[in-house]
């Protein structure tokens, strides 16, 4: 599977050396595309607005628990084809930020790592 590779500093197109959008394989692709469905709001995808995790109405300003966050961590990076589990592991810093990372194992049984 070929997904458009974006900078992981950036989000950004990148182009290749012969000046064309680059694009990026397994499991570079896989591992961009879980980013990308853990990173995308619900409602913000256009073309189904059902895709996404709901920060409005269950994380941003409300009191929720890490448990509910990371279920929703999980079921966006399940979205993705060929991902068959996904574990997410998050703390709490300075009571304001999240950090942590989505492990996640393919159709091939290799693991990955992403942080967040």
């Amino acid at each position: 599977m070929h997904t458009i590779y974006l900078n992981p500093e950036t989000w950004d197109l990148v182009l290749d050396t012969d000046g064309n959008i680059a694009y990026a394989k397994d499991p570079c692709s896989k591992a961009q595309d879980v980013a990308s469905a853990i990173r995308l709001f619900k409602g913000e995808l256009y073309y189904d607005t059902t895709k996404g995790i709901p920060h409005f109405d269950d994380v941003l300003g409300q009191r929720t628990s890490f448990a509910l966050y990371q279920k929703h961590l999980q079921d966006a990076a399940l979205t993705v084809s060929g991902v068959k589990s996904a574990m997410a592991g998050i703390t709490l810093e300075n009571s304001r930020a999240v950090s942590g990372a989505i492990t996640f194992t393919d159709e091939h049984g290799k693991t990955y790592e992403i942080g967040l």
